[in-house]
């Protein structure tokens, strides 16, 4: 059972509202447990948080990370399996402003188990059911009008088979004042 604390970045315009009909079309547990999203911690990189961290010290490690990135827009790449499997993925370049995020969030001093994979940035398209070929034509087939924006970061614990918890969420915002 996975018990842990995941750091996401939700997708936000048109793309991801076109990634959220297909997670309905095609994944109804995905569309359910989470918006679409970038996972930035957690299973690839660095694993997960202990489920111990409170969001006090999530946030003490995390704001410096979120005021010294600016929003970003992301391209999507077409989609693919990922590693043989039956999930289908949108795939994300893991160098430039991405990764450079990535790392200032493993290096922000908070501890992290020990990653399944290297840093793999994507987003789902699904997850949860086994495909047909038919479906897996289709999925492999989608194309993604435009890009995402990236402008926030979100502590999630959790806790399978339990919905997932939202614990933190830090707006970036690249050194631009923040109001009040």
């Amino acid at each position: 059972m996975l018990n842990g604390i995941f750091i996401l970045a939700e997708l936000h315009g048109e793309a991801a509202e076109q990634i959220a009909a297909i997670n309905a079309r095609f994944d109804r547990k995905l569309a359910a447990a989470k918006p679409p999203h970038v996972t930035m911690a957690g299973s690839s990189g660095v694993g997960p948080i202990p489920a111990s961290i409170g969001a006090e010290e999530l946030e003490r490690a995390l704001r410096p990370v979120a005021e010294a990135t600016a929003p970003m827009e992301l391209e999507f790449g077409p989609p693919v399996r990922f590693m043989q499997s039956d999930v289908v993925v949108l795939p994300l370049s893991p160098h430039g402003k991405l990764r450079e995020l990535h790392d200032r969030i493993a290096g922000c001093g908070l501890p992290f188990a020990r990653a399944r994979f290297t840093f793999t940035p994507h987003v789902t398209l699904s997850l949860y059911p086994r495909l047909t070929a038919e479906t897996a034509k289709q999925l492999l087939a989608t194309q993604i009008a435009g890009g995402c924006v990236i402008d926030t970061l979100q502590c999630y614990h959790t806790r399978d088979p339990q919905p997932a918890r939202k614990l933190l969420e830090l707006r970036l915002c690249g050194g631009t004042p923040r109001p009040g």
